[in-house]
């Protein structure tokens, strides 16, 4: 009875420690700039580069994402007609990493083709249930000037690799690595383990 006891917290256990996993994202942050060591965080407004107009929705998604990490650093957005203190500038790139097999035109994606083995043997016609999922590098970056002066106070980046592009809450959670240590600056690049947001 006690093994059997033993065995089952083990395995609840297990399966809570697989559930965080699927929960948490790992980040590598790097984070430069020279803020003041007296300044409090204060208002807040984003600025857009002239190109990010022309992706409104997709600018719209990504200061959305940035929102949290910054209301959690101690910003606060200013208020219509007000002067921000400072201005945010948010940016966002997937890279596609890695070879793929596919990428050869003599291999075939998976399923049923033609499938080349070597050199010496010729091709044959065959099922295969076999696929490669491709991995994507995704980067979020976060610059804070100083409104009146224009000045870079705090720049930030997060990086992370997974398969298929970033959902919302990804992104959030990669923003919320890039700020988690606002106004200091750690080692470059840094390890940080997140908690994706409900």
């Amino acid at each position: 009875m006690r093994s059997r006891l033993a065995w089952l917290v083990l395995a609840s256990a297990l399966l809570l420690a697989g559930c965080a996993a699927f929960n948490t994202l790992t980040v590598y942050v790097s984070s430069t700039g020279d803020w003041p060591t007296d300044r409090r965080a204060g208002s807040y407004a984003f600025e857009r580069l002239p190109s990010q107009p022309a992706q409104a929705e997709d600018t719209a998604a990504l200061e959305a994402a940035a929102q949290g990490a910054l209301l959690k650093a101690g910003f606060t957005p200013a208020a219509p007609g007000q002067e921000p203190a400072v201005l945010v500038q948010v940016g966002a790139r997937d890279r596609l990493i890695g070879v793929q097999v596919w990428d050869d035109p003599l291999w075939w994606r998976g399923g049923y083709g033609n499938w080349r083995y070597g050199p010496w043997m010729s091709p044959y016609w065959g099922m295969s249930g076999w696929t490669q999922v491709p991995r994507y590098e995704r980067e979020v970056a976060l610059l804070i000037r100083d409104r009146a002066s224009g000045k870079p106070l705090f720049e930030a980046r997060a990086s992370s690799e997974a398969s298929g592009s970033p959902g919302a809450r990804a992104l959030a959670a990669m923003f919320d690595a890039a700020m988690m240590d606002f106004p200091r600056l750690g080692l470059n690049p840094r390890r940080v383990v997140v908690t994706l947001p409900e």
